[in-house]
């Protein structure tokens, strides 16, 4: 398997990063660096996440992260990050 970030889903890193650093700038670092690590386990269990039937017969699904929901989509032997964001978000 082959893991890939889209435009959009590393919009959204920027994006939540921007939002956090004026909070608190090390929290905000520690955030996405677990955000951006956290599909990596998709690798080894591309189908872990909630399948979200809505996209069918696009084959998407979903993992949460701490307060995060990261969406994605398989396509064969390839796995796209679509989207990221804060579950308390209005999306």
């Amino acid at each position: 398997m082959d893991l890939r970030w889209t435009g959009k889903s590393l919009s959204d890193l920027a994006r939540l990063y921007e939002f956090l650093v004026p909070v608190n700038k090390s929290a905000a670092a520690r955030v996405i660096q677990a955000l951006a690590q956290a599909p990596a386990i998709l690798l080894t269990n591309p189908r872990i996440g909630e399948q979200l039937f809505q996209f069918e017969p696009r084959e998407v699904r979903r993992i949460l992260i701490r307060q995060y929901e990261i969406r994605y989509e398989i396509q064969g032997e390839v796995i796209y990050v679509l989207r990221l964001w804060h579950s308390r978000e209005d999306r």
